[in-house]
């Protein structure tokens, strides 16, 4: 099982505040997943071709189009519940 140290050293890496409860669950959850992956590391994968997805689903991503006419600038501001400064939408920040 993973320790406490490695258990912070793995969310201060993936940029997570853990509490102590969740330390101790998350070390015993992280550690069954890695003892997973030692038992997979037994399986003969000779010969296997390397995939990353196996629906064959492809993406298909269309042009970007811009349609005017359907709200005014004005309208949007109005039905907005967030504050209105200098005719835009005041959102809060995304990076602090």
């Amino acid at each position: 099982m993973l320790s406490e140290k490695e258990m912070r050293h793995v969310a201060k890496l993936a940029r997570i505040e853990l509490t102590d409860v969740e330390v101790g669950k998350f070390s015993g959850q992280l550690s069954g997943v890695l003892d997973y992956m030692d038992i997979l590391k037994e399986v003969d994968t000779e010969g296997v071709e390397e995939t990353n997805q196996v629906t064959g689903l492809k993406t298909v991503l269309g042009k970007d189009r811009v349609v005017s006419g359907r709200c005014k600038r004005e309208e949007l501001l109005k039905c907005s519940e967030l504050p209105v400064d200098s005719d835009q939408i005041r959102v809060l920040p995304a990076i602090k």
